[in-house]
């Protein structure tokens, strides 16, 4: 169907399903950080036992994985039988494993067990609602709304994985299944109307599974995110696992398999990685500035949680039983910049280009790592809310030129595996931020931690020998403890704690120890985070310059939606079309749609 068919309001249709999908996928992707000690007591397991930290780290992040490796695969899909229908498949996906999550009836093992595979269900759904919302929209909208429509849905998918902090932290406590019940109605709402009004308007491209190009794809970044998900947990006597044989092996293989990947997709007639993509300046230079900006902010959420929730709520008469709910509230001035900018900047990059305001928002990104760099540990809020903020207007910035650019540059035929090319790069790079962050926040703490600890503790009267054992457990025992709202020492101490004198003990476990005792430890891995990120965002602010203005300012001609439009009733031959809407030019537009 065509969209002079189906009418001028069809577009925002489009618009407003797409960013409830968004919406509720990113929310669920972040709802369970902070309801993860209420999931845990409700299944009776506790995460901090060594036994248990694997349920812990894919409770967190098993969700983020299957949508890194899948939304490429299922862009290709929406290219070949059509957007809108996997989009609907995944909108009823989402919504099933929604409703299973939240009847979890189990205890224990077994109910652990059942929530991951569940979770990675949902992220299954999650993944073909992200890979073909963006070619969805690019196909709806003309490209002078294109940076309106893809930066509104963009506000969604930034601002649900905030929201999603405050939700789970208010109904994580009242019940912690209300987590996934929540999510049940708006997928059912979703689900039907995306099934009675979404329809498929874009070049429909027939061709066979790549099944040699999925498999090694799959396998080669699996390999790769498992590693650094487990490259962070401890190992022997090290306090983190990369030198853990099977780490190493996984990453270099998982490398080793994506290096085989590309060879195959390289003589593939329909690749699953369309490489010939990479060929459009914009595209290219346009995801590396978007894989940088990943890199640089995607660790950030975790770790201003841990600075807000182990050191500054406590400090600040907060109980750490509170920490979780009240981190998500103290967070949202980052979420109301990006939602002032991410709209206006849409609406500019339609008519001024998107380089000046991506590079301009990358920049801006850098600044306010670095005044993070300056700030105490012991911050004035005031100042420390006015950085999220401009952090937040930043990102804005940067998010909805960039998507916009990116999308407007790719052939009619390539959106959807174009949307899932630019969704990997984007969701692969959040779980290795989140590797790199917490190994640098790791390292820093493992050098100074244990001996803060062995004199803080023996001061207050636990015996040396005990002392000595406690201050050797890995730091990334003390990172999740705070994380998950727990009391760090408390968790440390166990048994010990009531051989103490009830004096001791209470001050031990109040709300200036452990935060005074991880203060200057914490802030030593928590520079070089950050200067980690200013890296990766001038990084980005450079690719930005680089891959230009894109194509959201030049609304397509007359005849362009006339030649789509007979391309779809078959009059036309796709290629022809592709070569009039790929941005550099007719040699690009062919060699894009060769294979």
């Amino acid at each position: 169907m065509s969209l002079s068919e189906l009418g001028p309001r069809y577009k925002w249709i489009a618009l407003s399903n797409t960013t409830l999908g968004l919406l509720i996928a990113t929310i669920n992707s972040s709802i369970v950080l902070i309801a993860l000690p209420d999931i845990f007591k409700g299944i009776g397991i506790n995460p901090l036992d060594a036994g248990n930290t694997s349920y812990l780290l894919w409770l967190m992040m098993g969700f983020l994985v299957v949508t890194a490796v899948l939304v490429v695969t299922f862009g290709r899909l929406g290219d070949m039988y059509g957007r809108a229908r996997m989009y609907n498949l995944g909108f009823l996906i989402f919504t099933i494993s929604s409703i299973m999550l939240a009847v979890t009836w189990m205890s224990g093992d077994a109910a652990a067990l059942w929530l991951i595979a569940w979770r990675i269900v949902q992220g299954i759904g999650g993944a073909f609602l992200m890979a073909n919302s963006s070619a969805i929209l690019t196909d709806a909208f003309p490209a002078n709304q294109r940076g309106l429509a893809l930066g509104i849905n963009g506000i969604a998918a930034i601002a649900g994985s905030f929201l999603g902090l405050i939700i789970g932290g208010v109904l994580a406590p009242i019940h912690w299944h209300w987590v996934f019940l929540v999510s049940v109605p708006f997928g059912l709402v979703g689900t039907v109307w995306a099934y009675l009004k979404l329809h498929d308007t874009g070049v429909r491209q027939a061709a066979k599974m790549d099944w040699g190009g999925n498999i090694t794809f799959a396998v080669g970044l699996i390999a790769v995110l498992v590693a650094i998900t487990y490259g962070i947990q401890p190992y022997g006597g090290h306090s983190m696992g990369w030198t853990n044989p099977w780490v190493l092996g996984a990453l270099i293989g998982g490398v080793l398999v994506l290096a085989w990947f590309v060879a195959i997709e390289r003589r593939s007639a329909n690749p699953l990685f369309n490489l010939g993509l990479f060929r459009i300046k914009t595209f290219t230079w346009g995801n590396i500035a978007n894989l940088m900006a990943s890199l640089g902010r995607g660790g950030l959420q975790f770790i201003l949680i841990i600075w807000l929730q182990g050191i500054w709520l406590p400090q600040h008469g907060y109980s750490f039983e509170q920490t979780p709910l009240w981190a998500g509230i103290y967070m949202v001035p980052m979420t109301i910049g990006f939602l002032v900018a991410a709209p206006l900047s849409g609406v500019l990059s339609d008519r001024i280009g998107a380089r000046g305001l991506a590079t301009g928002g990358m920049i801006i990104t850098a600044a306010t790592f670095f005044a993070l760099t300056v700030l105490p540990v012991d911050f004035d809020y005031t100042v420390f809310a006015a950085i999220l903020v401009v952090n937040g207007i930043g990102m804005g910035m940067f998010s909805s030129p960039n998507r916009a650019a990116v999308m407007s540059s790719l052939p009619g035929n390539a959106r959807g595996v174009g949307a899932g090319m630019t969704a990997t790069f984007q969701n692969a790079a959040m779980v290795l931020s989140i590797g790199i962050f917490f190994s640098l926040i790791i390292a820093g703490l493992s050098t100074s931690l244990p001996g803060a600890l062995t004199t803080g503790l023996t001061a207050h009267g636990v015996p040396a020998s005990e002392a000595g054992q406690i201050a050797q457990l890995p730091a990334v025992a003390v990172l999740f403890a705070a994380f998950l709202g727990y009391n760090p020492v408390q968790q440390l101490l166990g048994p010990t704690l009531g051989q103490l004198p009830a004096d001791q003990a209470g001050f031990l476990t109040g709300r200036s120890f452990f935060p005074s005792l991880i203060t200057d430890p914490f802030a030593d891995g928590l520079h070089v985070a950050f200067w980690f990120a200013i890296v990766a965002c001038l990084v980005a602010a450079v690719a930005s310059w680089l891959a230009g203005s894109g194509t959201g300012h030049a609304p397509e001609s007359v005849g362009e939606e006339l030649a789509a439009t007979a391309s779809e009733a078959g009059t036309i031959p796709a290629d022809l079309v592709d070569v009039s809407r790929a941005d550099d030019g007719a040699t690009a537009g062919r060699s894009v749609t060769g294979g």
